[in-house]
């Protein structure tokens, strides 16, 4: 569903010329350039925008194309034939592609030095925080290994080998269990072996920071700065650079409990499966920790201490390389928080502030408006996650003033509450705070996870009896955790997502980014309504397909606060933009996920399919060999390769989206953020080559897809698929490397602007 304009108005109680959305007459400004007029720019570029919108495999009404007569028509004049003609074939690139009179530049790829240490893997979450004209700090989110090219390019990239062939022959022998390299001798040879590997993962991850300055030809270069550094998964393990903690778990970390303690009180070592994050108004960087579950165990006890860590194995196979904290004894509590950074201060390696909640975090929203509290924003990238927001107990005076961390480290935790009318509410996850989960039938899936006790941890509940005994059997928050007050407070907090459950907060559809608007809106990506046999789905009141059902490609929400007060209790939300195919009712895009908003309020929006469905064959009549409809995830294979989307939040194209880039081969893109002047987009481009890993010789092959006309008329496409990747060498058999690129413009006339 598509908010047009006059919905769009009508959500903000705005008339047209205001702020919140500027009218089609009026003057705004749009990056890769000066001010446009939106009038000239609509007789000059399709849509009022600055750019020509690159073509993707799918029609779009967005979209320009060549129709038989080899004039150029707009394909929501073009008749189905003419799509079909024209895209009845289609070569999918490996290379970041972008529209006429852009390019990029590669500022750093995995392997590049940094400080003491290396530029991280799987590059995710990027801030740019300005020192002076043309100059800065980028800081960088390194999330996870994809084993395939990892373990392919690890000694050409590195300089060094390490013993895989043995490991995966270790792995063998364990079995689907992994291996639990915590409880072995020192002396034990597959643990020697599983502390190398899983050292050199977790030295990939984590966060680097690195200075970069625009030169005299518009290119942004590294500087090499002393200041330059990393923090990854093992920070502190040996050279001393502990992440700290403030807020009430730090009372957990601090005492003896039910469950595994790492002795190391509020010293925590590293930081990984950083994901997005936010950059604050003072100049500080967040950084999300997002499925730590792969790496340690998630499960805690009532009191909030940890599983033992071989309730997380060591573990490798073609995908992934998990269980990397088991070999180091990392406690799992201490993981899954936001992690605060000073990219200026070379000697700050992160604290860890714990009123934010422990979660599968993806990105966060700062809003801090002076003489009122600071208000926080955050989503579980879960399937069954919540939104989260953090209230300050003190106001912000000055909103660039770095004594703002230290509003963090005392307020509340909320969880939201969305009704189906469009309105919502906060739920405080405290110990007052009723016990009253909503019903499993009411989800996706038609499950629900609560806390489980005595024994610790969560069960799954699949009947709505169960649930409603659960309420009759714990009244509060309080009766699910132990402790002293403070002690029982940072329980709730590390066990945040259960805590949520049972409080009753709604259960959503993977939150993967959350941004503020610049007159203090909220933008909220929903990446995927589908559920899984373990989280459950989620609320299926609120998130839908037109038939009611589980719907897979996702959603853009946008929530304005009551009042527009950053602490109001109360909210509205609407949905700005909903993922799938034009012929039903979608944008074209499928999963939304990380989020830019430039200067006029713009959202630009990359997306997150699963790397295993891109560009995977659609045969005719979207059915398999036993006659049965293809599913809704499998049918992402249309969309092509992962890309990033403009979204005008005014004009006469609002809530349209228009392609701006694609991604190289089995990429995610990831991370947007602009510069100041809005001259150069920093972009990461994640994982290329996850699948199938170095692209050989040049391999492509030949699939074909059922697609459809903007009207809903399937046609069939021939579409050119590479094999691998090289990105972003593009030399023949060179190794794919995850690398942050600087986007910009190099000619205005190429647009006729």
């Amino acid at each position: 569903m598509t908010i047009k304009r006059r919905d769009f108005l009508l959500f903000f109680g705005a008339s047209a010329g205001t702020f919140v959305l500027n009218s089609c007459q009026q003057k705004f400004s749009m990056p890769f350039g000066d001010a446009v007029n939106s009038t000239k720019g609509a007789a000059n570029v399709q849509g009022g925008i600055n750019f020509k919108p690159v073509n993707g495999p799918m029609p779009l009404q967005t979209s320009s194309t060549l129709a038989k007569t080899g004039q150029l028509v707009q394909i929501s004049t073009a008749s189905a034939e003419q799509q079909a003609q024209v895209y009845k074939t289609y070569e999918v690139a490996d290379d970041l592609i972008l529209p006429e009179g852009f390019t990029y530049d590669i500022i750093a790829a995995w392997g590049d030095k940094v400080g003491d240490s290396r530029f991280g893997y799987n590059n995710d979450y990027l801030s740019f925080v300005e020192t002076g004209k043309d100059e800065g700090f980028l800081t960088v989110n390194f999330e996870y290994i994809s084993a395939k090219p990892w373990v392919e390019a690890y000694q050409k990239v590195i300089g060094k080998a390490l013993p895989f062939d043995k490991l995966k022959e270790a792995m063998q022998s364990a079995g689907r269990t992994g291996i639990n390299a915590f409880a072995a001798i020192d002396k034990n040879p597959t643990k020697k072996m599983v502390r190398e590997v899983s050292k050199a993962a977790l030295i990939d991850v984590g966060i680097g920071v690195i200075s970069i300055f625009r030169n005299d030809d518009g290119r942004w270069v590294r500087t090499n700065s002393p200041a330059d550094r990393r923090i990854t998964g093992i920070s502190g393990l040996e050279d001393g650079h502990y992440l700290k903690a403030t807020g009430p778990a730090v009372a957990v970390f601090n005492k003896k409990g039910k469950g595994y303690i790492d002795k190391l009180g509020d010293k925590i070592i590293g930081t990984f499966q950083n994901c997005a994050g936010g950059t604050t108004p003072w100049g500080t960087v967040f950084s999300a920790e997002e499925n730590i579950q792969n790496f340690v165990p998630e499960p805690v006890f009532a009191d909030g201490t940890s599983f033992d860590p071989g309730n997380k194995n060591f573990y490798m196979d073609g995908e992934e390389i998990g269980g990397l904290g088991n070999v180091f004894g990392l406690a799992g509590n201490k993981y899954g928080w936001m992690v605060e950074v000073d990219p200026v201060n070379s000697i700050d390696y992160g604290t860890k502030h714990t009123w934010l909640g422990r979660y599968r975090h993806e990105a966060v929203g700062i809003r801090a408006v002076a003489n009122k509290p600071l208000a926080f924003y955050s989503g579980c990238d879960r399937r069954s996650g919540h939104i989260y927001k953090f209230v300050s107990k003190n106001v912000v005076k000055d909103p660039t003033d770095k004594a703002n961390s230290k509003l963090l480290t005392d307020g509340m935790l909320y969880a939201a509450k969305f009704n189906a009318d469009g309105t919502g509410s906060w739920i405080a996850l405290k110990a007052d705070t009723p016990v009253n989960p909503d019903l499993p039938s009411r989800h996706a899936g038609g499950i629900i996870n609560l806390p489980k006790r005595p024994e610790g941890g969560s069960f799954k509940v699949e009947k709505d009896a169960v649930a409603v005994a659960f309420k009759q059997k714990f009244k509060t928050l309080g009766d699910l955790y132990e402790g002293t007050e403070k002690e029982k407070q940072g329980a709730i907090l590390i066990d945040a997502h259960y805590a949520a459950n049972a409080a009753g907060a709604t259960c959503t559809a993977r939150p993967e980014d959350t941004e503020i608007a610049p007159n203090g809106s909220l933008y909220i990506t929903f990446t995927s309504g589908s559920a899984s046999d373990s989280d459950g789905g989620p609320d299926l009141r609120i998130f839908r397909g037109k038939d009611g059902k589980a719907y897979e490609y996702g959603w853009i929400m946008h929530l304005i606060e009551d009042g527009n007060e950053p602490s109001a209790m109360s909210f509205k939300w609407k949905m700005f933009a909903t993922g799938g195919e034009p012929a039903d009712g979608g944008l074209g895009f499928a999963n939304p996920d990380n989020l830019g908003i430039d200067k006029s309020g713009n959202i630009w929006m990359v997306t997150d399919m699963s790397s295993d469905t891109l560009n995977a064959a659609i045969p005719a009549g979207r059915v398999d060999k036993e006659g049965k409809p293809i599913s809704q995830s499998n049918l992402r294979g249309l969309y092509g390769n992962n890309a990033l989307w403009f979204l005008p939040a005014s004009g006469p194209n609002v809530g349209e989206a228009f392609l701006f880039a694609i991604g190289p081969m089995d990429c995610e893109t990831t991370g947007p953020f602009f510069t100041q002047d809005e001259k150069t987009l920093f972009l990461a481009i994640q994982h290329p080559g996850e699948i199938n890993g170095t692209r050989k010789d040049l391999a492509a092959e030949s699939r074909q897809f059922a697609m459809k006309t903007t009207d809903g008329k399937e046609f069939m496409q021939t579409r050119k698929v590479p094999i691998g990747s090289n990105w972003p060498s593009k030399k023949v058999n060179e190794p794919p490397k995850p690398a942050v690129v600087a986007i910009r413009r190099v000619d205005l006339r190429s647009v006729g602007l």
